[in-house]
């Protein structure tokens, strides 16, 4: 199996939930020392592990790297940055969002061009894209990120419809607030904040089940679905009143 950003809080905890005897681990990321860090539990575990430190902006050395992976049975894509605006308003640099595009979506889309052909030869595989929970309804402090996740929401969706009746499962999970450097960074209240190690549970039995949405925790998703249902004048005041708005340093 594959992990994209193994070295993150989740892709880690991910990493050492599926890390047994008789599991091959391909780990990708981009911090080697953590990456070492993760692949040498892993491997204490009884694990082989293989892994990766790649600049997933390289869609060439990214899709020529995968495809030479051959046939995978799991494949999570969970390598993810973010932005946000200023302390005053400011414009997220567009130095960010376009690096935030590439990694979140474009690679996310590359990486699975690159391990499908492989599924489809023999009929069966598993693709799981992490997306968000603010991919059901954009968060004013962080516009890039959210059109991200709700793309690789959509993406996976339309993915699972295609792929089905050739036995490829596509599931898009939706974590709400993870304990990490980057949700730590990320402004705005955080409510219903979940450990790693409990995120990559729900994660790997809901990838288990072949449910289509992974979403957690309740009821954060149960009030996110909701904001993609109500009319958007009322949900982009609910989530001015519950804080996500313009931040101060």
């Amino acid at each position: 199996m594959l992990i994209t950003g193994a070295t993150s809080a989740i892709g880690s905890a991910l990493a050492k939930a599926y890390a047994r005897p008789g599991v091959m681990l391909h780990l990708h990321g981009r911090n080697e020392p953590r990456l070492s860090d993760v692949a040498a539990v892993c491997r204490a575990q009884g694990a082989e592990v293989r892994t990766q430190q790649l600049d997933l902006r390289d869609f060439s050395a990214l899709h020529d790297w995968l495809e030479a992976l051959g046939a995978l049975d799991l494949v999570i894509v969970n390598a993810g940055m973010n932005t946000h605006i200023g302390p005053n308003g400011e414009p997220e640099p567009w130095d960010e969002v376009d690096a935030l595009l590439d990694v979140n979506l474009k690679a996310a889309m590359v990486t699975v061009q690159a391990v499908l052909p492989a599924m489809r030869a023999r009929g069966r595989g598993q693709i799981a894209l992490v997306s968000s929970l603010a991919g059901y309804f954009g968060l004013p402090v962080t516009p890039a990120y959210c059109a991200s996740k709700a793309g690789l929401k959509a993406y996976g969706e339309a993915l699972r419809g295609w792929l089905a009746p050739e036995g490829i499962k596509v599931n898009v999970i939706m974590p709400g607030y993870v304990a990490s450097p980057m949700c730590e960074a990320m402004p705005g209240p955080k409510p219903f904040l979940w450990t790693p190690e409990r995120a990559a549970r729900a994660i790997r039995r809901g990838l288990e089940r072949d449910k289509a949405r992974i979403s957690f925790p309740f009821p954060l998703n149960w009030g996110t679905w909701w904001l993609a249902v109500l009319p958007a004048d009322l949900s982009t005041r609910i989530v001015r009143w519950l804080g996500f708005s313009r931040h101060a340093d």
